[in-house]
């Protein structure tokens, strides 16, 4: 064969390939850029203690409720005890102004009778006094009693009043008492770490006698409802692709077996510089110092995986889409 020939021949076996290659690419989408993904859970403590007791070791699967760690509860239950003391003591409190009040407004009850009993007698004595039946002298001491009546009752009234607003403030005090007591509960339920999703303990380093800071976590959990599988994929497949499309994975961790999934979600935007904390995922453009086309997160989830099969945040994957 000569050398044009064998050119020749080269060149149309590597237009076969393209060909090959762009037709097989038209229906079947792959990438080996993929990772198993799950969420991880960083459990921090709401109030701050020392740590009693560890409940689970490293790499424990826990259920959902299972109890993970305990904070000192004697503080917060002391805490507890005082704020039911204030309660019980505003609770009293209130029952004495009611008392006070009662008595208050028996005593403005039987000013007010007097009160009126004497301008009656007032009222009598003048049209008395205006046909000359009774002295001048019995009824200028009628109108001192009545005055003195009527200043008795405005007293009263006073007094009403003056419980009545004691009683407006322990009622606050009460509520006050039963906002705090109802935190300190709070607070000493919350000395109970409890798992809050089913999952796996990672990266345990808590022991007993640790300092528990409110809001810093103190133990890890990955999901183990989430787990997804994340799937890079060039910009020129994505736009074939449609949420539910069919899709099969190869994970690394258990190799040699297709497992057969479904697209859950295709991202909209990638950030093009590598910024941290950004809201846009970044995906590299490069991989051993080549340079590739822009690549997008593809979300799979797993159709009907089996029981046994064991997943691992961050191993590697490989997946085929069918558009």
């Amino acid at each position: 064969m000569t050398r044009g020939r064998r050119v020749g021949l080269a060149a149309a076996i590597a237009l076969a390939l393209f060909a090959a290659y762009e037709v097989i690419s038209s229906f079947v989408a792959f990438t080996d850029d993929a990772y198993v993904q799950s969420d991880l859970i960083a459990l921090a403590p709401q109030v701050t203690g020392r740590i009693i007791a560890v409940e689970v070791a490293d790499n424990q699967d826990v259920a959902e409720g299972d109890l993970l760690a305990s904070i000192d509860p004697i503080p917060f239950q002391l805490a507890v005890d005082q704020r039911r003391a204030d309660l019980a003591e505003a609770r009293a409190q209130i029952a004495s102004d009611q008392h006070r009040i009662a008595s208050a407004r028996d005593a403005l009850a039987a000013a007010s009778s007097a009160a009126d009993f004497a301008r009656e007698n007032e009222k009598r004595l003048t049209t008395l006094a205006s046909a000359q039946d009774v002295s001048r002298v019995a009824l200028d001491q009628a109108s001192d009693t009545l005055r003195r009546a009527d200043a008795a009752r405005d007293a009263a009234q006073e007094s009403v009043a003056a419980t009545e607003a004691t009683l407006s403030m322990h009622q606050a005090t009460e509520a006050r008492a039963v906002s705090a007591l109802a935190l300190a509960e709070w607070q000493l339920a919350r000395t109970k770490l409890a798992a809050p999703t089913s999952g796996t303990v990672t990266s345990l380093s808590l022991r007993v006698g640790d300092t528990a800071q409110a809001d810093v976590p103190l133990i890890g959990i990955v999901d183990a409802r989430a787990w997804r599988i994340v799937a890079n994929f060039k910009e020129s497949y994505i736009r074939g692709f449609t949420v539910g499309s069919t899709a099969w994975v190869s994970l690394d961790s258990n190799p040699w077996h297709l497992r057969r999934a479904r697209v859950a979600g295709i991202a909209r935007g990638i950030s093009r510089e590598a910024v941290p904390n950004r809201l846009l995922n970044y995906v590299a453009p490069t991989t051993d110092w080549i340079r590739l086309k822009r690549r997008f997160p593809v979300t799979l989830t797993l159709v009907d995986p089996p029981s046994d099969l064991k997943l691992y945040m961050g191993a590697d994957a490989r997946v085929v889409v069918l558009p």
